[in-house]
């Protein structure tokens, strides 16, 4: 079993951890990656930027970060791999400020870490390093670190496939546990309904008004009556539901002043299931109960509310086969590190769901990190410790 270099491990993700790059700001964790990479021996020739971000319905600085890694020795023609992992952290995490307190790292800062997913960039820049210094033999490599995952997925959405090199299979970086062999995740829909009314003086005629407030209030009492809120369970059937922000039409509070009745209200929410069909029938529930409640609410002039309903698929379900090779090398990889592989489905959204799509079987392992999206957050640096172990297995592997 190969010993990584421990001490030169956690030097990068301290690094990578002080540099401040949430979502759709990429560029100057981007630039630290190349600059380490570059340490480690790696060639500039090998590393690029794709153009993802001019796809991007939003704002991102920067396209993926792609890099090729030659085979080497008795493998360097064996079938491409592919590791992965993302690079933006949640806006949360910005003034982070990252302290090793034993076998841990923590924050000194009152904000969210980073370690999701600055632990998966470190592990996939030490394996770069590790394999360069100990002139192993392996596979060709292409290495992606991919932009806005917190926010939609969008930078796996929009990789540029033709410069991944074709691999035959991937492994993705991304949660706590090394051991858990992640071969499917949910799907996801993000909706978002504009509600529109009619102002009135609300103690003068209120009467007079539509309140969109109260369209609101009704469409989510329907939808909390018919069971499509929070978790939902229809017979076999599984998936969950939220809704998020509520705003008025500039993005601030909705309604204006307490005296007038509210004439519009934004408002945006998801829909998820294992069941590439079942989260479809929650988005409708929603929609549904929407257009029922707007028609509902009249004034003393019999006029309606209207409920503008959109949604998007952010991502598709999957789950992959236990017999498929890329989850047998990755069972392989967990034990040959002295783990016991944990088989197992994210109920969350993860790159991989895209790269399957994309015609990538890909699993995905943890990497150490603790209460991500939380003021809690902290990095648990033996799993940490144990990714880079596996990651290094994995690429190794005959």
């Amino acid at each position: 079993m190969h010993a990584v270099d421990r001490e030169a491990a956690t030097a990068r993700l301290m690094r990578f951890l002080s540099i401040q790059g949430v979502t759709g700001q990429e560029k100057a964790i981007g630039e630290t990656i190349v600059a380490a990479l570059k340490e480690a021996g790696v060639a500039q020739r090998s590393i690029r930027f794709d153009k993802a971000n001019k796809q991007i319905p939003l704002p991102t600085e920067t396209g993926n970060l792609i890099v090729e890694i030659p085979g080497r020795g008795a493998l360097r023609n064996a079938p491409r791999l592919m590791f992965m992992t993302h690079m933006d952290t949640v806006p949360l995490c910005a003034g982070a400020k990252p302290v090793i307190k034993g076998r841990k790292v923590v924050n000194s800062a009152n904000t969210a870490l980073g370690g999701d997913n600055r632990t998966g960039c470190a592990v996939l820049t030490t394996l770069a390093a590790e394999l360069i210094q100990t002139k192993a033999a392996h596979p060709p490599l292409t290495l992606v670190y991919t932009v806005r995952e917190e926010s939609g997925l969008w930078g796996a959405r929009f990789v540029d496939r033709g410069m991944l090199g074709e691999p035959g299979f991937a492994f993705n970086f991304d949660g706590r546990y090394a051991n858990a062999v992640t071969i499917g995740a949910v799907g996801a829909d993000r909706w978002e309904v504009e509600i529109t009314g009619r102002a009135s003086h609300a103690g003068g005629a209120p009467e007079r008004g539509i309140s969109a407030t109260l369209i609101l209030a009704e469409a989510l009492a329907d939808v909390r009556k018919g069971g499509w809120f929070g978790k939902v369970v229809k017979g076999k059937q599984a998936g969950t539901s939220n809704v998020g922000p509520v705003m008025g039409a500039d993005g601030g509070p909705a309604g204006q002043a307490t005296n007038v009745v509210t004439d519009y209200v934004k408002v945006k929410g998801e829909s998820r299931s294992h069941d590439a069909r079942f989260f479809k029938e929650i988005t409708a529930a929603y929609k549904k109960a929407f257009a029922d409640a707007a028609q509902r609410i009249t004034n003393s002039e019999g006029k309606a509310g209207k409920a503008r309903f959109t949604a998007q698929t952010d991502y598709f379900p999957f789950r992959l086969k236990e017999g498929l090779p890329v989850v047998k090398r990755a069972i392989e990889g967990v034990k040959s590190v002295g783990l016991a592989p944990d088989v197992r489905a994210a109920n969350g959204g993860l790159d991989a769901n895209w790269l399957v799509r994309h015609g990538i079987p890909t699993v995905t392992f943890g990497a150490g990190q603790v209460d991500p999206h939380t003021v809690d957050e902290w990095i648990d640096l033996d799993q940490f410790d144990n990714a880079c172990r596996l990651a290094f297995a994995l690429a190794t592997m005959e």
